[in-house]
């Protein structure tokens, strides 16, 4: 080939061992869903979710908690990947309007570009780059005086848990980061060296209700540089439980520092005492929720709220995922949904 023509050669696929790609970057075709279509189809046909996507949890649950209606404006907290609001979108339409807040820099960009590639312009679709805490900033600087329906949600997305280069993964080793917005404060990793020992066992048991006296011990003060570095020392430190009583414990562990790293409670409490004044009268709000911590203080601020009058009505009782949604995508399986309405 002449040195002045470009080399229009395809890239080679990666390439793995085995039958099938086991590396969360050697997933071609599950990255590439418009391609391979068939493969993303037995993915999820295996309860499994594909690489670098998200399946959205109770999709059915949230829209009939939230009605969305023509003309109307809705935030979603959390956009993650966008799969709620792809259906809310819909129903906002004609005349209504989508505000999405994530404070991720490096998935807000790629779901923004899969809403405009399904025809969700500006008129009827933003995005912002912020943390669901600073709702009534965001309004302000919009000139929105309330909106009409809201929805949180609070799980982690499924691209953070699997890709390993952002350091929540527990499949593939990765750098031990946990930081929802890799851009502001310390990871994982620095936490852990700093924090007392007292710290931590209070912090394991508040943010994940893990209460074995072996772990803060073992763990802080330490210096570990990938998850799985942290995980194998977890284990170790629990010698004598079963194997699937320390890959729960293991899963605390990073549950409980996420928590920490990205100050998610703190977040939370700002959301939900700011709530109410983000409403319209007769607005609606959905939070999903995925451990105890979490749904506590949801259930308590809807009850306040109630009591004080400034919602009209709230559910009587959890919504959870059918039995047929749980074992279709075993990632919803503790989700818990909690409403309110605006009096």
């Amino acid at each position: 080939m002449p040195d002045d023509l470009p080399d229009e050669r395809p890239p080679r696929r990666v390439r793995y061992r085995g039958k099938n790609p086991r590396r969360f970057e050697e997933k071609y075709k599950e990255h590439d869903p418009g391609r391979y279509s068939d493969t993303i189809a037995k993915v999820i046909a295996a309860g499994k979710t594909p690489a670098g996507s998200h399946r959205p949890i109770m999709v059915a649950e949230v829209l009939a908690a939230l009605d969305p209606q023509p003309g109307e404006i809705a935030v979603d907290c959390t956009l993650g990947y966008g799969g709620h609001a792809q259906e809310i979108l819909p129903l906002l339409q004609p005349g209504g309007r989508l505000l999405g807040l994530d404070a991720d820099p490096i998935e807000l960009p790629k779901t923004e570009a899969r809403l405009r590639a399904l025809g969700f312009g500006e008129l009827s679709f933003t995005a912002h780059r912020t943390n669901f805490a600073g709702l009534p900033q965001l309004l302000a600087r919009m000139e929105i005086g309330g909106v009409d329906l809201i929805l949180a949600d609070l799980g982690v997305s499924s691209m953070q848990l699997d890709d390993p280069r952002r350091g929540f993964s527990l499949k593939h080793d990765g750098p031990l980061d946990l930081r929802m917005n890799p851009e502001r404060g310390s990871p994982a990793s620095e936490f852990l060296q700093r924090v007392p020992a007292e710290k931590l066992a209070r912090l394991l048991l508040e943010n994940a209700d893990e209460s074995n006296p072996a772990l803060a011990p073992s763990l802080a003060g330490r210096a570990f540089s990938t998850t799985r570095a942290l995980a194998d020392t977890v284990r170790a430190a629990l010698p004598s439980q079963n194997d699937e009583q320390r890959e729960l414990t293991v899963r605390r562990v990073f549950q409980a520092l996420r928590i920490a790293v990205n100050d998610e409670f703190s977040a939370l409490d700002t959301f939900l005492r700011n709530l109410p004044t983000c409403l319209n009268p007769g607005g609606r709000v959905a939070v999903l929720t995925f451990h105890s911590g979490e749904d506590r203080r949801v259930k308590k601020a809807f009850a306040a709220g109630l009591h004080a009058g400034a919602y009209r009505e709230i559910s009587s009782e959890v919504v959870r995922p059918s039995p047929e949604e749980r074992h279709a995508n075993p990632r919803a399986t503790s989700a818990k949904l909690r409403w309110a309405r605006r009096k």
